[in-house]
């Protein structure tokens, strides 16, 4: 009963894939489409309904665990592929994807694998979800096989996936070896306990862990792949990329590193939790840094947000990198609120990408110039989206950036909030710069440009849901913490 969802999901899938083998070829794949959206609304209604239990539920052996932390990060992974799907009905063509079913039932092990992780309490069933998660990322990227750049794209994808894999591992076997156990609350209760005789173990298994997940969430330095992946890839695959495998990636660093560090009683002088959160707050910075500022030179729209989304990897490690205390309790739910506003802006930022790239062939940032005297609704839907990357108030970007800042200074890490102002500033540069090709240059394209309904509803869903995040920011931040208060208190226990 518990593990419905993911029973649901991965259910769809196997159906999904049965019906593509045996329907002709002559039908077309926009049903495999509705379908896979059908089994993603079915997922998230049954994740809906699990919300709010009297206690958490542990399942196979204490491994895995319905929590809130789970559903609520289990939420946003289903809502961004659902988003995802939606926007590629009858958007997407055989030359970019050749194997339009495939694609579609693909998207749902890949969120399965998300979905693992988020609930995973066992190093096992983590790396599972992982793999799960990492495997049908590689073969959605590599789906055009006739193209160049989605093929250098996918190898190097897959090397430096299976490097970062590796590096998980190894600092899982650590882990292992120091506790002989490789659930997550007994790992965090045999740290404190031989944290005199095992320290350099820990820093080692430490390190280890935060290259494999900087990786998986395209933090700098371990970011060069983004850039090449997401431009090689197709564009609904790229807003997968930028979304939902993030997302997962941050599921896994608040569910290990806050049950290891966080929640474990090391002393009140603890040198471990120290570095580990100071070393969190180095990797955001440099993150912040390089997305924005090698952004400022980007000429190709895909490349520009891959590095957007580096620098909005920063952004989202502040919160994590803010030692939860009694004196700041609300990182998950600034974490949360941020992520939520970063899933919809980037999801319509794609799908605009998607109907300038379609009208005129390429992905540079000058498809877009004239855009507001060729299709001028998608042009301000446009708008609305950048208003909300760029932190303008009155959008949920701004407020998601502003908690963020608030919670950090409230940690006295000065330092941290006033590089991610700067830095935030810097952004406006290029987030306008597209602003500007749209209503201050003449088009050197093609005056025609078809909008597909399904693009065109994602793209104002996602612009008004920014802006509404903006009015509403204290009602969505009190839901959070009120699950946040007693997730504090579950983590803790699990420890």
């Amino acid at each position: 009963m518990h593990l419905l969802p993911e029973i649901t999901l991965i259910g769809t899938a196997i159906l999904l894939s049965l019906i593509d083998l045996f329907l002709p070829k002559t039908v077309s794949r926009s049903l495999i489409g509705w379908l896979s959206l059908v089994g993603i609304i079915a997922t998230a209604a049954l994740v809906i309904a699990q919300l709010n239990p009297a206690e958490p539920i542990e399942l196979l052996n204490h491994s895995y665990r319905v929590d809130d932390f789970g559903n609520l990060i289990k939420l946003i992974l289903l809502t961004g592929t659902g988003l995802v799907i939606f926007m590629s009905l009858g958007s997407i063509r055989k030359d970019e994807i050749p194997h339009i079913g495939e694609y579609y039932y693909l998207l749902l092990p890949a969120t399965l694998g998300g979905m693992i992780v988020a609930s995973s309490g066992d190093l096992m069933t983590l790396y599972v979800g992982l793999e799960l998660l990492s495997i049908t990322s590689y073969l959605l990227v590599a789906m055009n096989k006739m193209s160049k750049k989605s093929n250098e794209g996918a190898f190097k994808y897959l090397v430096m996936g299976g490097i970062s894999s590796a590096l998980i591992l190894y600092g899982m076997s650590f882990l292992y070896g120091i506790a002989g156990t490789t659930n997550l609350g007994q790992i965090g209760s045999a740290l404190v306990s031989g944290m005199d005789s095992f320290q350099p173990l820990i820093y080692v298994s430490f390190f280890l862990l935060l290259a494999g997940f900087g990786f998986k969430i395209a933090a700098a330095p371990f970011h060069s792949w983004a850039p090449d992946v997401y431009q090689g890839a197709s564009t609904p695959v790229t807003a997968f990329l930028a979304v939902v495998s993030k997302a997962a990636g941050f599921a896994i660093l608040f569910r290990m590193f806050y049950v290891l560090f966080a929640f474990s009683d090391f002393g009140a002088s603890s040198q471990i939790q120290h570095d580990v959160f100071l070393t969190l707050s180095v990797l955001a910075a440099a993150a912040m840094v390089t997305g924005n500022f090698i952004a400022l030179r980007q000429t190709n729209m895909k490349r520009l947000l891959a590095y957007s989304g580096i620098a909005n990897a920063g952004y989202l490690l502040v919160p994590i990198s803010t030692h939860f205390s009694l004196i700041h309790f609300s990182n998950f739910s600034e974490f949360t609120y941020y992520l939520v506003a970063y899933l919809f802006m980037n999801i319509g930022a794609f799908a605009v990408l998607m109907i300038v790239e379609q009208s005129t062939g390429h992905q540079e940032i000058r498809g877009f110039s004239g855009l507001y005297y060729r299709a001028p609704y998608t042009a301000v839907a446009m708008v609305l989206i950048v208003l909300s990357l760029a932190g303008i108030p009155v959008t949920g970007g701004f407020f998601g950036k502003v908690y963020i800042i608030l919670g950090t200074m409230g940690t006295q890490k000065y330092w941290l909030g006033a590089l991610m102002i700067g830095t935030s500033v810097v952004s406006f540069y290029y987030y306008f710069g597209v602003v500007r090709q749209m209503f201050m240059r003449s088009s050197e394209e093609s005056a025609d440009v078809r909008v597909p309904l399904p693009l065109g509803i994602t793209a104002w869903l996602c612009a008004i849901v920014g802006v509404a995040m903006g009015f509403f920011p204290q009602v969505i931040l009190e839901y959070i913490e009120k699950v946040f208060s007693f997730l504090g208190d579950l983590m803790i226990h699990s420890s």
